[in-house]
């Protein structure tokens, strides 16, 4: 009931793709569970180096001949990164936060699909004309960096009318199958959800994070540029903590005046090696942070209200499946 063109295109049983939440928050150990249960995973490589890049993807075909994706940021291009991705015959390249009518031939000729994430019906339009492959329609309500300054039930279907037959997939705001149904109606042909899987055994953050996540509601979501050290003026959706509610006791000071600003607030494993943790700074607290939460980006969306507990990502998408599923039914007998 729930396959759709874009899953019988790309060999996966279920319209469900998992975010590639960067800096290796998507490792392969989430990308496997994901893929191997019949979604569809994707490995966060944004901001990380090309030759992790190639060692993660390589770990990642040891652990499943599913299909999956890599997601790449622009802004943070590292010189060799798409040469990995392309190199070790990744099935799907998607970008986010840039023009990849650059990539998309080289791509392709690898054999490599390019998905595109957006946040506007032009932005869309103008990937569609650079040639990808499908179309990621982000809505504001999505946690981590947000292009998008629209509500999903407004961006899904204008993107699908403006980029058809392209397919489209949705994300922002959805955590369980009555969302996965929701999306579909609006023309969406698969989902793509970031903080139902944060809230996975396999996402690599603490744990103290996920737990937080679970307890946090849409109103605790702040839409903000609070966290800009390392990629400046990119909006993004966080969980409020001291960092936020000291900021704005300060007066909301622009960058280079708030509270503690390029202090370091810990330490934090990162590629293979530790890098200082500074207040303000664009990573998460990851396996192996020492330091103050309370001063990380907490990247999460408006669906932690949905978000109850922390499960292997497995038995998310079985989950979200069933949901669905029983929606649909009901949705074919009140008809």
């Amino acid at each position: 009931m729930l396959k759709t063109a874009l899953c019988r295109q790309l060999g996966i049983e279920y319209p469900i793709f998992s975010v590639g939440m960067g800096g290796g928050m998507a490792g392969p150990a989430l990308v496997a569970a994901v893929s191997n249960a019949g979604a569809c995973g994707v490995l966060g490589m944004g901001g990380l180096p090309a030759p992790y890049i190639r060692q993660q993807i390589q770990h990642l075909h040891t652990l499943t001949d599913k299909p999956f994706g890599v997601n790449i940021l622009l802004p943070l291009l590292q010189e060799g990164q798409i040469e990995a991705c392309l190199d070790e015959k990744v099935p799907i390249l998607v970008l986010f936060w840039g023009d990849p009518k650059l990539y998309v031939e080289e791509a392709h000729r690898h054999g490599t699909k390019v998905f595109v994430q957006v946040g506007s019906v032009e932005e869309a339009r103008a990937a569609a004309e650079a040639g990808v492959d499908a179309i990621i329609a982000q809505g504001v309500e999505a946690g981590g960096h947000v292009k998008s300054t629209t509500s999903l039930t407004t961006i899904v279907p204008a993107v699908v009318e403006a980029v058809k037959p392209l397919p489209v997939i949705a994300a922002g705001g959805i955590a369980n199958g009555r969302g996965v149904v929701a999306a579909l109606s609006l023309g969406a042909q698969a989902v793509s959800m970031g903080t139902r899987f944060l809230c996975s055994e396999e996402t690599s953050v603490i744990r103290a994070y996920k737990e937080r996540v679970v307890k946090s509601k849409a109103e605790d979501t702040v839409y903000t540029l609070l966290f800009d050290i390392g990629w400046p003026e990119a909006a993004h959706r966080i969980l409020r903590n001291k960092a936020v509610e000291e900021w704005e006791a300060a007066g909301r000071p622009a960058s280079g005046q708030r509270p503690g600003e390029g202090s370091v607030i810990g330490t934090m494993p990162l590629a293979g090696t530790t890098v200082a943790a500074v207040r303000y700074g664009v990573f998460p607290p990851m396996p192996g942070f020492t330091g103050d939460m309370e001063y990380t980006a907490l990247y999460a969306g408006e669906s932690c209200s949905l978000v109850n507990d922390i499960k292997p990502a497995a038995q998310i998408v079985r989950d979200i499946v069933r949901e669905a599923q029983e929606v649909i039914e009901k949705l074919r007998l009140e008809a």
